[in-house]
Formats: structure tokens, C-alpha cells, sequence
């Protein structure tokens, strides 16, 4: 079985576009078969976006796939630098001509399992985590975001309430100590953990 999180995806290709507008950005997308939400915006996504307070310094979109959270930041937020990273070859194939197709000059994307191939410090994380992965996936990536952060950066995450948004919170006291339910809207939360000052 394959998933939007498999490496290299080996469906045919079927490369099509999407709209997509939030909070007075608009952006036009190419999708493809093997990538998460090819046929319209993830709702999960677009809340997030339109939940995000402005971000500055350097962002990572942790598991970015065609990388609509981080064009939309990078957008939003001309004076950030936006990395995207995904396992999925394919997506971030489809990231890089996002970047292109929408000019957009403060983005860059590349192919990374997970922080695998991160290097530096983050003023903020942002991820749709792949919640269909499992938590033996998703919760190691919680743990690791917390070394990739500034002090008082923040990871931003959103999980839908009936795939596990509570227990999600539980974990990330747990890693940081603190966790804020920023919003929540149509069944997902968007969660904000920060790194404390040491």
C-alpha cells in the first residue's frame, strides 16, 4: 500500500492545479497522484494558515508535501525564510516548481526523512503531521522539533480532535513543557508549544 509518506511514490503521474486563497494571499498549486490532498487544500492546512500569528526569521514546514503551509508563510511573511522538507520525492518535486510557478523568493524545499537531513536552528516549526503514520512516526518528530528550535521559537502542529488532538497535547507538555490550543475550527486544533529560555 502506498502513502503520501512512502519516499518515492510510484503511481502514475497525473499533474493537475488548484487554487488556493487565505488571509489575502493567492497562490496557484500543481498537485499530483502519491502527494497528501492532490485534488483541493487539506482543511487541516488551511486552518493552520489562517491561525498562524506572523513569523519572522527561519521557518521549517516539517513534512511540506506540494507546500502550501510554506508558500502561504513565506508569502504572508516577506522578511522570513521558509525551509520545506518531506520523505515524499514527489511532493517536494512539486514544492520546488510551487516555488517557481508562484515567485516567490523566500522559500527553499529539498528531500529530508523527517530532521534527517536539518541542520540549524528554527524561530519557528510548522507541520501537518502525517497522522496516518502512527504516533511511533509522528511523536519522535515532536520530540527531535524541540533541538531544532531557538529558545522561545515555537512548533506549531494541527491534528484533527478524533485522530488524537488531546493525547497530542499530553505529549507535547510532556517534550516542552507547555502546550496552547491556539485555535480550533471544523474538528482540528492547532497546537503551539514553545521552547522555554533556558
Amino acid at each position: 500500500m502506498e502513502h503520501y509518506y512512502t519516499h518515492d511514490p510510484q503511481s502514475p503521474h497525473d499533474i493537475k492545479s488548484i487554487a488556493f486563497s487565505a488571509n489575502d494571499i493567492n497562490l496557484v498549486l500543481y498537485t499530483d497522484t502519491g502527494v497528501f490532498s492532490r485534488d483541493k487544500v487539506d482543511y487541516g492546512s488551511e486552518a493552520m494558515i489562517k491561525s498562524l500569528p506572523r513569523l519572522t526569521g527561519k521557518i521549517l514546514d516539517l513534512g511540506c508535501g506540494y507546500g502550501v503551509i510554506g508558500l502561504s508563510i513565506a508569502k504572508m511573511n516577506p522578511d522570513a525564510h521558509v525551509t520545506m522538507v518531506d520523505i515524499n520525492q514527489r511532493a517536494v518535486e512539486l514544492a520546488v516548481k510551487n516555488i517557481e510557478r508562484n515567485k516567490i523568493k523566500n522559500a527553499e524545499a529539498y528531500v529530508s526523512d523527517g530532521f534527517q537531513k536539518v541542520d540549524g536552528l528554527f524561530n519557528a516549526i510548522v507541520s501537518n503531521p502525517p497522522i496516518r503514520a502512527g504516533k511511533s512516526v509522528i511523536y519522535p518528530l515532536f520530540e527531535e522539533s524541540i533541538n531544532y528550535l531557538h529558545p522561545g521559537g515555537s512548533l506549531y502542529l494541527v491534528i484533527q480532535k478524533k485522530q488524537g488532538a488531546k493525547s497530542a497535547v499530553d505529549k507535547l507538555i510532556s517534550v516542552f513543557g507547555n502546550c496552547e490550543v491556539i485555535n480550533k475550527k471544523g474538528g482540528y486544533w492547532i497546537l503551539k508549544s514553545s521552547k522555554l529560555s533556558s
